[in-house]
């Protein structure tokens, strides 16, 4: 596959560098994430199939009078019910998968949870692309094949990134990408005939739109599923590790907060903005909890002032989950939302909080005031660690009374016993998290740990004195935030430039088709001047001049000289290319800027299996007379890693659009043999 990241320059490239061409993994590759993949696409298939026939039967039922008829249309319905809800079932264990996602070192620590990437269909752009550059841009379109199919190469590889930054570069250089191929090929007055298939990674229903809108968004969305993979991947027994991990989260929410707020009407539950504010928090619930695991990592030190750090990292990634779990219980996320998740949440939630009031009754119980200790201190820290005291205790009271100290630490302990109890009961209750070992040992482990504390201090008048301890209060070294995506940091070259700059030669703009102007230099007087940057113009023209009596008019373009393609020189270029003809005849081609035609706003219908309305019709797009797609037969370049073609020959506009990118000249690229032109199917296979 082609390299989206290609050094601007103008001459051909002698030689391929090793990076010259980008691949994406290969799809045959037999690693446990391959299969995951290749399970949830053959998932795909399965519910696609069900959703339709429980469409038809739907369908039957209105317009059935037959009663018979409609008992066993009823029966169907009912069997094919079932038959999704068990394919959802399915694809919820997959969603749940965690230690395939894992790093590969030995740990004891609680499984993060990662997105699974969307999967799509294949798409051709060879022949509206071609045709489009023949009847727009009046050039030989057959010129532009192998550009065609490094676009075609790049979003194949685009289905199997690989699991680092090499892959997140990948799909962001094809997203930029795809701001240059709308501003080049998607005009605002027409449709296109290409419809981009994308299947909800969540609930596995498929959705159609004929234009770029949903190849963007999931293209984002898997560039935050993608981070979130290699957060998982991190190796948590490390420093480094971690603050990977942190970063990586950081990013994931913040790539998924750019895709609701700038597609904010995608048609995927998956990318609902309701559905991408929930995604959002578990991330940085996540992130959160990776940066309370850097700060034990070094070991947790008995001591007071350490102890209060620990304990308050742990109120706020208890706090996290448990906002992340009221936000999971909301409609219409708690629909979609795959229950193992908001288990998780919940677990996570009363585990982390059981460990803030361990550590808060350590602190207490094991640490006494002593002569000469820093009381004002302790007391500072104490008062910080609670919203409020219990009735009648004051904090530089309860530090220098050792029975208090005892009172409050078995409060907390009797808490966090009860947190734990609940923790391990909704582990229990959950089928895909009682399959997770670790997290049953973890939560286990921790059980023990605060039973045993207890019973060193238990009395048998605890029940009659208990107090009531308090909530530890939130509070971290390290408070996570969303980290924007960084698209400027990817260099990414035009694979069209050939068309010429962005700014003139774009689908939006209309000119007149390439004018052949002959004319001769008198006595060094060209009978014109010239202006503008690339593509030059011609400005202030004599009416007696050879070059105006040939055709010429103030404000053409100048896109060739004696047959060069100069779309790119600038004024002074073209000027030194001029005067080197001398007094021989010129040939120059120009091109006139046309106005541009009014447009008619119209509804652009998107195709979603199983979908509300409110999500299946809501893209304007712009509307004009359908123009008949050309029936010319093409021959295909190979390309890495094609399998198949697509089917779908259906009208399609554009309505959103990307800004320029790394514009570069154009320049020429070999192409390499591809090793895998042969592999056929129908999805991706990881």
């Amino acid at each position: 596959m082609t390299d989206a990241l290609l050094p601007a320059a103008p001459q051909p490239l002698e030689k391929e560098s090793d990076d010259y061409f980008r691949k994406g993994c290969n799809p045959l590759a037999q690693t446990g994430r391959s299969k995951l993949q290749n399970q949830r696409a053959a998932l795909n298939q399965q519910i696609l199939k069900a959703v339709r026939m429980r469409t038809g039967a739907e369908n039957l039922l209105k317009v059935a009078t037959n009663q018979k008829v409609r008992e066993q249309v009823r029966l169907e319905l009912s069997f094919v019910n079932s038959d999704l809800q068990m394919l959802k079932e399915e694809l919820e264990g997959l969603n749940i998968s965690v230690g395939v996602y894992q790093g590969t070192e030995e740990t004891f620590t609680i499984p993060l949870i990662p997105l699974g990437l969307k999967e799509t269909k294949e798409v051709d752009f060879s022949v509206v692309l071609k045709d489009f550059i023949l009847e727009h841009y009046s050039e030989d379109s057959y010129l532009y094949e192998d550009d065609i199919a490094d676009l075609m190469d790049l979003r194949q590889a685009c289905r199997t990134p690989s699991r680092d930054e090499a892959g997140v570069e990948l799909l962001m250089s094809y997203f930029i990408q795809l701001g240059f191929v709308e501003s080049r090929f998607f005009p605002a007055t027409r449709h296109m005939g290409l419809l981009f298939t994308w299947y909800d990674s969540l609930t596995g229903v498929p959705v159609s739109q004929q234009n770029l809108l949903l190849e963007k968004a999931s293209i984002l969305f898997n560039i935050g599923a993608l981070y979130t993979q290699i957060g998982t991947r991190c190796n948590r027994q490390t420093q480094a590790g971690l603050e990977s991990a942190v970063d990586a989260f950081q990013r994931a929410a913040g790539v998924l907060n750019y895709l609701k707020e700038t597609f904010t009407h995608t048609p995927s539950y998956d990318m609902s903005p309701a559905m991408l504010s929930v995604l959002i928090k578990m991330m940085l619930a996540q992130a959160q909890e990776s940066v309370f695991e850097k700060v034990c990592l070094p070991g947790i030190q008995n001591e007071f002032f350490v102890l209060v750090k620990v304990a308050q990292e742990a109120a706020k990634v208890a706090e996290a989950y448990r906002q992340l779990h009221t936000a999971m219980s909301q409609e219409p996320v708690k629909e979609n939302i795959p229950y193992s998740w908001a288990s998780v949440a919940y677990v996570k939630a009363h585990h982390y909080g059981a460990l803030a009031h361990y550590f808060a009754a350590t602190l207490l119980i094991d640490h006494q005031l002593k002569p000469g200790a820093d009381e004002d201190q302790q007391e500072k820290c104490l008062s910080e660690l609670y919203d409020h005291m219990p009735e009648g205790m004051t904090p530089l009271a309860t530090l220098k009374n050792d029975g208090q100290r005892m009172q409050l630490g078995k409060g907390h302990l009797h808490r966090a016993t009860g947190y734990h109890e609940e923790s391990l009961r909704e582990a229990n209750l959950c089928k895909k998290l009682r399959d997770i070992q670790v997290l049953r040992d973890v939560l286990s482990a921790a059980h023990q740990r605060t039973q045993l504390k207890y019973t060193q201090h238990r009395e048998d008048d605890d029940l009659l004195n208990l107090i009531d301890a308090p909530d530890v209060l939130s509070k971290t070294e390290r408070e996570v935030e969303i980290t924007s995506p960084q698209f400027s940091k990817v260099t990414v070259t035009d694979f069209f430039q050939k068309l010429g700059p962005l700014s003139v030669f774009s689908a939006n703009k209309r000119w007149t088709p390439p004018r052949g102007i002959h004319f001769t230099v008198e006595e060094g007087d060209l009978g014109f001047t010239l202006r503008g940057n690339a593509p030059v113009q011609v400005h202030f023209l004599d009416p007696q001049c050879s070059a105006s009596l040939a055709g010429a008019k103030e404000g053409d373009y100048i896109v060739s000289l004696q047959g060069m393609d100069c779309k790119w020189l600038t004024v002074g270029e073209v000027m030194k290319l001029l005067k080197s003809f001398g007094g021989d005849e010129v040939e120059m081609k120009v091109v006139s800027l046309l106005d541009s035609t009014s447009s008619m706003h119209n509804k652009c219908a998107t195709y979603s299996v199983g979908m509300q309305k409110t999500y299946s019709m809501i893209c304007l797009s712009m509307d004009d007379d359908d123009k008949t797609d050309k029936a010319k037969k093409i021959s295909k370049k190979l390309s890495f890693l094609s399998w198949g073609t697509s089917k779908n020959r259906q009208k399609s506009a554009s309505t959103l659009y990307l800004p320029e990118v790394g514009l570069a000249r154009p320049h020429t690229k070999k192409k390499l043999p591809t090793p895998f032109s042969l592999l056929n199917s129908d999805s991706s296979l990881y």
